[in-house]
């Protein structure tokens, strides 16, 4: 870590330095904590980022630079409790605001934070984030895409591919799959879904859509229409309380689903958005049942049909989100509430649940398959290949 320090301070670099105390970009820098207080990286996690930020080969620039450097202090020494530097201490000032800027963050949670960063520059560099985030607790099972770990009595997955705004691959289907899988057997009471870095979920990787198999678009069609089915029914099975905390905006089926969640937690930042026409495609994730059934059928059909992003306040106001929390308190609020929540009987939770839900489980199955039979006709049509090569195109243009 005394390297990135020793680089901040490079003479090149004072001039960019001084002007960006001068356009007050530094200091507006927004850090969004990515795991719960309860959930923060280990020390020995917190080491092993850190020796993989002496292999880096890239300079990450100032910005990400002075976020290293605040977290390390934060995790080091707990909030910024040092003088603040003089204005003509152009880059002590600067590397003051960033640690400042954490406030009142725990060090654990500035360790977590600290490993999910270095973690993205790592994948970014064509390494494995898996390599320097947290491992899973009480299980032998390691994930490429997500960490998942256990510890008073809730187990969170979270969607770990933050460079790419955790869009979900082939491979991270099946990682969930099995994720909520185990979740689903072992001793925890609740489970919780939620993203690293500043989004939740950007929906599919469009570049599943790319990867042509020898079977052509119909083999291609068919195998994502049966991993999206056994996806979904993964959440309508799922036998205890689940629950979304939604960090960041939300895209496409990470959208859909969460008409299966128990709760929907989110931050004031997040929006929701699921532009199926817009690619040629349509519903999924029971979305087609839930929404209307939450919203009604013509605040559903403006999401689901015409493409309307919602805002966090309006998700909440119709239904689709619980509660809506200040970004600043987001992971702090929630948190301790889902500790409160686990001490209750797991037995009662949920049998409550399967109560609750044995009564429409049978039709989610049926709108489920409905639904995948049409997204299946929908990817093998021309009209959803010229709408998603359109997206590629506008997208290399920016």
């Amino acid at each position: 870590m005394a390297g990135v320090a020793l680089k901040l301070l490079a003479p090149w670099r004072l001039v960019k330095l001084r002007s960006l105390v001068r356009s007050s970009t530094v200091p507006s820098l927004k850090f969004h904590t990515t795991a719960s207080p309860m959930m923060g990286a280990t020390v020995e996690q917190f080491e092993q980022a850190k020796s993989k930020m002496a292999t880096l080969k890239n300079d990450p620039g100032n910005e990400v630079k002075l976020k290293i450097y605040a977290l390390f202090k934060q995790s080091t020494q707990g909030p910024c409790n040092t003088p603040k530097p003089g204005m003509l201490d152009f880059v002590n000032k600067v590397k003051w605001d960033a640690w400042k800027s954490l406030g009142s963050i725990s060090q654990e949670e500035a360790r977590q934070q600290y490993c999910d960063l270095i973690g993205s520059l790592v994948e970014a560099e064509g390494g494995s984030p898996a390599q320097v985030g947290a491992q899973p607790t009480g299980s032998g099972t390691a994930y490429e895409t997500l960490l998942v770990t256990t510890e008073d009595a809730i187990t969170t997955i979270k969607l770990n591919r933050p460079t790419k705004k955790n869009a979900i691959t082939t491979e991270m289907y099946n990682d969930i799959i099995a994720a909520l899988e185990q979740a689903g057997k072992d001793d925890s009471v609740l489970t919780v879904l939620t993203g690293a870095g500043d989004f939740y979920c950007s929906g599919n990787d469009l570049t599943n859509f790319t990867k042509i198999p020898e079977g052509g678009v119909e083999e291609m069609a068919r195998k994502g229409g049966d991993l999206l089915r056994k996806y979904v029914k993964a959440y309508i099975d799922f036998p205890k309380p689940l629950v979304a905390v939604v960090n960041g905006p939300a895209v496409g089926v990470s959208v859909t689903v969460l008409g299966l969640f128990d709760l929907v937690y989110a931050t004031e930042r997040a929006t929701f958005h699921t532009p199926f026409s817009q690619l040629g495609q349509s519903a999924e994730g029971c979305s087609s049942y839930t929404f209307p059934k939450l919203m009604g059928a013509a605040k559903a059909s403006e999401m689901l049909l015409f493409n309307k992003k919602l805002t966090a306040v309006q998700a909440c106001e119709l239904g689709l989100v619980t509660e809506v929390f200040p970004d600043s308190s987001f992971q702090s609020e929630v948190w301790t509430r889902l500790r409160a929540y686990a001490k209750l009987p797991p037995n009662s939770l949920a049998l409550s649940k399967q109560l609750i839900r044995a009564v429409e489980k049978e039709r989610l199955y049926a709108v489920n398959d409905a639904e995948v039979e049409c997204l299946i006709e929908r990817w093998m049509s021309d009209e959803c290949f010229n709408a998603v090569m359109s997206f590629f195109q506008a997208k290399a243009k920016l």
